[in-house]
C-alpha cells in the first residue's frame, strides 16, 4: 500500500510530499526523502519491543505508570517540563497546562539552539518570509554558520537553492548562493562564494556590512581581525542590496557563538537596512520537526517563547534563570518530564549529574540515554506516523501530520493529559 503526501517530521523542512510505502504493518520505502527522512520513516515505523511503561525498569502497565508520574510531579516542589520538540502541537498545549498546575518550569530545546534568536526577536523584530516566497522570489540566498547539506538535506533542493520558482524560471541558474562559515562545510560545494570568517566575529562582519549598507565608511584596519578584507565586506554588501529578493538563513555557528543573541540581533538590523534597498528576509535554521511549533504554543499559550515560569501561578520568562542548563546546573529542579528529548545525552554534565539525582518521567518512542535513566519511563507513538496532529515549518507555517500505520501505544497527547488529569485530583486533595 502507498499513501501520498505525507508529511515528514524529522527536521524543520516539514517535507510534505513524501510517498510512503508500507507492507506487513511497517514502512519498507519513503520516496522522496532524504537520508535522514528515510531513516526515521523506517526506524520509527518499525514495531518496537519496549513495554508501554517501565518503574524502576521494571515493566509496568499504562495506569500504573501514570499514577507514579502524576504523584511525582505533584509532590515536587519545583518541577521541570523539557523537550517537546519533536511531538505534536496538541501535546505541548497539554503540556503547558500541565506546568502550570504543577507550578514549575517548561522549557523546550530552543533554549540551546535558537533562544538567542527569540531573544533578538523580541529586541528587535523579525523581518522573515516563507520558505514558498523563498523558492518563488529569491535570487540571492546566504547561509550563515549552517550547514545545510548535513542537518537539513532537501532545504537546498526543495526551498532554496535549485527549484524552478515563479520569479526565478531558471532555477540554480537564476540564484547566487553565499556561504559564511568559520570553516569549510559540505555545504560550501554548492556556494558560489564562500565567505570564511574567524571563529566569534560573526558581530563584527554584520556590524560591518550594516554600516555599509547604510552607507557609512568602514575603515580597512577596523575589520581585518575578521577575516575578511574591506573589499570583500563591500563587495558582499554591494551583492545584497542589488539583488531583487534575498534571505538570509542563520544556523547554530551564529546563535551558539560569542556574542550569541548581539549576533542573531545585528542580523535582525542588518536585514532591516537591506530593506531599505530592496526585499530580504530572515530566517533560522530550526533543527527538530517541531521546535518551531513548540516555540508558537509558549508563545500563545504563555506570552514567552521558552524558558517559562508558573511557580507564582502565572507566567515569567527569564533566559538564564528558566532555562533547563541553568535550573538543573544550580540544582534547583527536584523533579523533571522529558518529553520527545534525550537531554542525557545532550546537556552539558553538571546539568546531566542533576537528572540522575532526581526523578526523571521520560515519553519517546525509543529507547534513549534519557528513558534508561529515568525513573518512569513511558513507550509513545510516533506523531506523523502512528498519530495525526499539527506541526510548525521552521518558517512558522502550521503543517497536518497524516496517520500512516496503527500503534497500540498511547500518544504523548493521551499520556500528558491524563497526568493532567490526575495531577489536578491530586493538587485539590
Amino acid at each position: 500500500m502507498q499513501v501520498d503526501h505525507v508529511v515528514c517530521a524529522f527536521c524543520g523542512c516539514v517535507c510534505d510530499d513524501i510517498r510512503v510505502t508500507v507492507e506487513g504493518g511497517r514502512i519498507t520505502n519513503a520516496r522522496n526523502a532524504c537520508a535522514l527522512g528515510k531513516s526515521w520513516f523506517l526506524n520509527h515505523g518499525a514495531p518496537s519491543d519496549l513495554p508501554v511503561a517501565r518503574i524502576e525498569g521494571k515493566p509496568a502497565s499504562l495506569d500504573q505508570g501514570i499514577e507514579e508520574a502524576a504523584r511525582c510531579l505533584a509532590g515536587a516542589r519545583y518541577p521541570l517540563i523539557y523537550g517537546l520538540s519533536s511531538t505534536s502541537c496538541e501535546a505541548q498545549r497539554k503540556a503547558v497546562a500541565l506546568a502550570e498546575v504543577s507550578g514549575g518550569c517548561i522549557d523546550c530545546c530552543t533554549s540551546v539552539c535558537h533562544g538567542p534568536s527569540g531573544i533578538a526577536l523580541q529586541g528587535v523584530g523579525e523581518p522573515t518570509c516563507t520558505l514558498g516566497e523563498v523558492k518563488n522570489r529569491a535570487d540571492l540566498i546566504v547561509y550563515w554558520g549552517s550547514n545545510p547539506a548535513e542537518s537539513h538535506p532537501r532545504h537546498m533542493t526543495r526551498y532554496a537553492v535549485t527549484p524552478k520558482g515563479m520569479f526565478v524560471p531558471e532555477g540554480r541558474k537564476g540564484r547566487t548562493v553565499v556561504l559564511v562559515d568559520v570553516r569549510r562545510t559540505p555545504s560550501a560545494r554548492a556556494a558560489d562564494i564562500f565567505l570564511q570568517i574567524r571563529p566569534g566575529r560573526d558581530f563584527e562582519v554584520l556590524w560591518a556590512l550594516q554600516a555599509l549598507v547604510n552607507g557609512r565608511k568602514v575603515d580597512a584596519a577596523s575589520v581585518e581581525n575578521t577575516g575578511l578584507s574591506h573589499e570583500a565586506l563591500a563587495a558582499m554588501a554591494d551583492r545584497m542590496m542589488r539583488c531583487r529578493f534575498g534571505c538570509l538563513f542563520v544556523g547554530q555557528g551564529l546563535t551558539q557563538t560569542r556574542g550569541r543573541h548581539f549576533n542573531t540581533s545585528a542580523a535582525f538590523l542588518l536585514v532591516r537596512s537591506l530593506n531599505r534597498h530592496t526585499k530580504f528576509a530572515l530566517m533560522p535554521m530550526r533543527g527538530h520537526g517541531n521546535v518551531t511549533g513548540v516555540d508558537n504554543v509558549l508563545a500563545w499559550q504563555t506570552g514567552y517563547p521558552f524558558g517559562v515560569n508558573f511557580s507564582l501561578g502565572y507566567p515569567r520568562f527569564n533566559p538564564g534563570e528558566y532555562t533547563v542548563v541553568d535550573l538543573l546546573g544550580r540544582a534547583e529542579a527536584d523533579a523533571a518530564l522529558v518529553v520527545a528529548a534525550d537531554p542525557v545525552a545532550s546537556l552539558p554534565a553538571k546539568a546531566v549529574r542533576r537528572l540522575a539525582e532526581i526523578p526523571v518521567i521520560a515519553l519517546d518512542t525509543h529507547e534513549s540515554e534519557t528513558t534508561r535513566c529515568a525513573r518512569i519511563a513511558f513507550t509513545t507513538s510516533t506523531a506523523g506516523i502512528h498519530v495525526g496532529g499539527t506541526v510548525y515549518r521552521m518558517d512558522n507555517i502550521p503543517i497536518h501530520l497524516r496517520k500512516v500505520l496503527d500503534s497500540d501505544r498511547p500518544s504523548d497527547e493521551e499520556v500528558i493529559g491524563r497526568l493532567l488529569a490526575r495531577v489536578k485530583e491530586l493538587k485539590a486533595c
